[in-house]
């Protein structure tokens, strides 16, 4: 697995980051500019929260032979005034028939995920530029 990311742009306010043989691709909505022709970065570092935690649920019920249909999972978020998120909040839908004595283990299942901890315990970040 690589830790390196390539980074360029399309057109318009498109950014294309290429990583694994994989393209993802963010624009702005049309208020920041852009043609709301993919999902905004930020929309992306909510998305990795989710289905992170989603990765932990699903497996936690693969391990045990626990179906897993109609397990959903809903993000919230608030924002203070200034428009930071100062809280999310995931919750874990359940079928009626998903299993009472598993309900607590699925929950610290899905707080497992590394995003998350990633976030809890933030590495340090470096911006540098380097001449090619």
């Amino acid at each position: 697995m690589s830790n390196e990311m390539q980074v360029r742009f399309g057109d318009g306010k498109r950014v294309i980051a290429e990583i694994g043989g994989f393209e993802i691709v963010t624009d702005q909505s049309t208020d920041n500019g852009g043609d709301a022709s993919a999902p905004e970065p930020y929309d992306l570092f909510l998305a990795s929260l989710a289905t992170c935690a989603g990765v932990y649920v699903l497996g936690f019920c693969q391990n045990r032979d626990i179906p897993h249909e109609g397990i959903r999972l809903v993000q919230h978020w608030e924002r203070d005034a200034k428009g930071k998120v100062v809280e999310i909040a995931l919750e874990l839908r359940l079928p009626e028939a998903f299993p009472e004595r598993y309900r607590d283990a699925l929950v610290r299942a899905a707080s497992q995920c590394a995003v998350k901890r990633t976030i809890e315990n933030a590495p340090a970040f470096v911006v540098r530029t380097v001449t090619e």
